[in-house]
């Protein structure tokens, strides 16, 4: 396998410009200057075509360091975020779920990018306790050119690597208390799409980079404390398969994240879930490692601040 290294966005003190960089195996960030007509990562991975033909002919190593670097999520914001649900034998068997092989079929569902953020940044969970937020690590896909209803074996042309996320959930908020009728009574936005709610990164590691995206050991830790540890291999629905399946429900376009489930390990079983002051961290074999403080969510009026600056300008 080649030596692992990803691309990271991140910016120099408080200068507003993004960088793409590479983040070396010893989490190093490092000059790209080859890429730096590019405002971060993301509008680079819109022209995944040349500028994947330019990574392929570099030498990652015995690049400079760039001091004072702070890396951001890779992705700033993906136009669309879909995540696959109930996707490891191992994660349906502990939530009590029994499936035979072969029935299940694909399921998704839209997160807002504001749930998006990087690596160190903090996940912010309600204060009411009764949310019972839980941790999620999973393998995220990139797309990395527009595709619709392609099939499964055109699926893995059109990735441009791998990531890490953690779903965050707030399982107590999931089932309503009140609704219409039986279709109404899941919040999916309200439990998952909660901003902060998905970190992802610490980079994007381009797809020649990794052998084979259903042989990865993932493994999340609460304080120190392993939780989750599982392989790939166990995905219900694997990657490709995936990417063909949300291709034939929406446009897929560059940029774009599909995360893939997660493994056994969760918090909701044993009744543990994350509070103030935890940090949680999610790795994955060749990909890297993603770490994330918990803390209180705020409750900061900007809509209210800026609706009235408008009233008093006018």
């Amino acid at each position: 396998m080649a030596e692992r290294w990803g691309l990271v966005t991140y910016v120099v003190g408080d200068t507003p410009k993004e960088y793409v960089g590479i983040l070396s195996a010893d989490n190093t960030v490092c000059a790209l200057p080859e890429l730096s007509e590019y405002n971060g990562l993301m509008p680079a991975i819109e022209r995944w075509p040349e500028v994947s033909a330019v990574l392929r002919m570099l030498d990652p190593q015995h690049r400079d360091p760039v001091p004072g670097s702070q890396i951001l999520s890779p992705l700033r914001y993906p136009r669309k975020i879909l995540c696959a649900g109930a996707n490891y034998w191992s994660h349906l068997s502990e939530m009590g779920t029994t499936v035979e092989p072969g029935v299940l079929d694909p399921y998704f569902f839209l997160l807002p990018a504001t749930t998006v953020v990087g690596p160190d940044e903090p996940i912010e969970v309600p204060t009411d306790e009764h949310a019972r937020v839980d941790w999620e690590g999973e393998l995220a896909v990139v797309i990395g050119q527009y595709a619709k209803n392609v099939s499964v074996e055109r699926a893995p042309g059109c990735v441009a690597g791998y990531t890490i996320c953690n779903d965050v959930t707030a399982r107590g908020l999931h089932r309503r208390a009140s609704y219409a009728d039986s279709p109404f009574e899941w919040d999916w936005l309200g439990s998952k799409g909660r901003d902060t709610f998905l970190p992802i990164g610490p980079s994007v590691t381009p797809f020649w980079l990794v052998d084979d995206p259903h042989d990865l050991r993932l493994r999340v830790w609460v304080n120190g404390a392993l939780k989750q540890d599982a392989r790939t291999s166990d995905l219900i629905v694997n990657v490709w398969q995936l990417v063909a399946a949300a291709s034939s429900l929406v446009t897929l376009e560059p940029g774009d994240v599909i995360t893939t489930g997660t493994p056994a390990g969760v918090g909701a079983p044993r009744g543990e879930y994350l509070r103030p002051g935890d940090v949680v961290t999610v790795e994955i074999e060749s990909l890297g490692r993603l770490n994330n403080p918990v803390r209180a969510e705020t409750e900061s009026p900007v809509v209210l601040e800026r609706v009235h600056a408008a009233d008093v300008e006018s």
